[in-house]
């Protein structure tokens, strides 16, 4: 019983867009050992992160560019030699992300 009102309550968190992530992004922008930063493929399986995309509260905030994504949370698409891999998630993300246009970063 007590098993089935918890995984209610993660459905119904998950929903909300509420994240309920099992990792934290350092204050050195790194998750797992790899930046948050750099040139990301956008992949549909084996990504090194799940990421979902919301509106508040993120765990990052995401600036796209074109060039020189060097800082924390600018990020860069490529189709082949990425820094990491990202898979769109609707649910159970390793972080979340909020894209922004200026003032990328950690929260």
């Amino acid at each position: 019983m007590i098993l089935m009102r918890s995984l209610l309550l993660i459905i119904c968190l998950s929903s909300l867009g509420i994240s309920i992530a099992a990792a934290e992004i350092n204050g050195n922008c790194t998750l797992k050992g790899i930046a948050l930063y750099g040139k990301v493929q956008v992949v549909n399986s084996f990504a090194d992160f799940k990421v979902q995309r919301v509106a508040h509260f993120p765990d990052l905030k995401v600036q796209w560019v074109r060039n020189f994504p060097s800082d924390c949370g600018k990020w860069q698409e490529v189709s082949s030699f990425p820094d990491f891999t990202i898979q769109w998630v609707d649910s159970f993300p390793d972080f979340t992300i909020q894209e922004v246009s200026s003032f990328p970063g950690v929260n």
